[in-house]
């Protein structure tokens, strides 16, 4: 049985991890074999202990976890051979952070997505990881959603002939979050990792021809980079993929259109822990349309699964070179998206941070040439 160790206790640490955990434990039923999920042998019983550099304030404690002062407290009250560490850090630095909990003998880990920010960051973590023998998961939930399985059988049973085009709109109201917590570099670090990760399972490897993002603004505040961004692959095989994700849009959608020789398949993810439904819906040419709704609860299908692999001692490498390609794809589209903007700074390693601009008093929604977004 795995016990778990969750560094970093920002949104992805506390608000997704923790709380998939409890679900996952609590329908488990953690330390207890439990023949209706499988997954009872997975767990152990005793609860997550949690560490961050920016320890919660005194009195501020989170249900279903114990947080520690310190890597080694951890370390001395855990036994690596039989913990999954879950590193929720920002990917700017990451391999940093790797390299000391490997240095204390953790060896299993599950690591937020992006794997990094750019290749060198990624070459960096590859190089702790052989360095070390570690065992390294990349937080993928698109990869192991049930849509996303039935998308991959679409394509591979041939059925709609070859697949041509895949369109995917990744759009979440997420302004306050880029004003008040920088915690990106660019919009291309924040929702396209998943899709990414699916057009290249989908379509196979490609070359990104185009790309763009704009910044993110309001009032006299501007993000930049992190308002929209947007990429298109020429996949080797034929395809062409078109991502587009807005980070300041009043609505949410998670939506992928693969268009094949004969026919549409049309798939809509759960967009917030709310719903956990998907919508799949196929158009053969010249035959009747298929309809599907069903649960789809990717991130805790990737926590258990991932659980599962390290309690089995499967090998991850494919799956972390995949991540890899996605890390070179997005680095590519913000190279294109760089090449664009004349003047433009150095593309940052970083967290976006959030500028002061002059701005007219009552400034409404606009957009620029370079196309920033304002809001106001």
């Amino acid at each position: 049985m795995l016990h778990t160790l969750l560094v970093g206790l920002g949104r992805s640490g506390r608000e997704l991890h923790l709380p998939v955990l409890r679900r996952l434990r609590q329908d488990a039923g953690a330390g207890c074999d439990n023949a209706a999920t499988g997954s009872g042998s997975v767990f152990a019983a005793a609860p997550p202990l949690g560490f961050d550099l920016a320890p919660l304030p005194a009195g501020q404690a989170t249900p279903g976890l114990v947080t520690v002062d310190t890597l080694a407290e951890a370390r001395a009250r855990l036994d690596p051979r039989t913990t999954v560490v879950h590193l929720c850090t920002p990917p700017g630095h990451r391999a940093e952070v790797l390299r000391d909990l490997a240095e204390l003998g953790f060896t299993q880990f599950l690591v937020e997505k992006p794997l990094g920010v750019d290749g060198e960051a990624v070459a960096e973590t590859r190089a702790v990881r052989d360095a070390y023998g570690l065992r390294l998961a990349v937080v993928a939930p698109w990869l192991h959603s049930t849509l996303t399985a039935r998308l991959s059988e679409t394509v591979r049973s041939g059925r709609l002939g070859a697949l041509r085009r895949i369109t995917v709109r990744q759009h979440k109201p997420r302004l306050r979050r880029s004003l008040s917590t920088p915690s990106h570099p660019t919009a291309f670090d924040v929702e396209l990792p998943h899709s990414v990760g699916v057009a290249l399972r989908l379509a196979g490897g490609g070359t990104v021809t185009d790309a763009a993002w704009s910044d993110a603004a309001y009032g006299d505040r501007v993000v930049p980079r992190m308002g929209t961004a947007e990429l298109t692959v020429a996949h080797d095989a034929g395809a062409t993929t078109r991502i587009v994700s807005d980070l300041v849009s009043p609505v949410r959608e998670r939506s992928m259109v693969l268009d094949f020789d004969a026919g549409r398949a049309v798939g809509h993810y759960p967009v917030s822990g709310e719903d956990n439904f998907a919508h799949l819906r196929v158009t053969p040419i010249g035959l009747p349309e298929e309809y599907e709704v069903f649960q789809d609860d990717a991130l805790d299908a990737c926590v258990l699964d991932t659980y599962r692999g390290f309690a089995e001692r499967a090998d991850f490498t494919a799956d972390f070179e995949l991540q890899a390609q996605v890390v070179r794809v997005l680095e590519s589209a913000k190279r294109h998206a760089a090449a664009a903007e004349p003047g433009a700074a150095p593309i940052a390693a970083g967290p976006a941070a959030a500028h002061e601009r002059p701005a007219p008093a009552g400034e409404q929604v606009t957009s620029t040439k370079n196309g920033s977004i304002h809001v106001g």
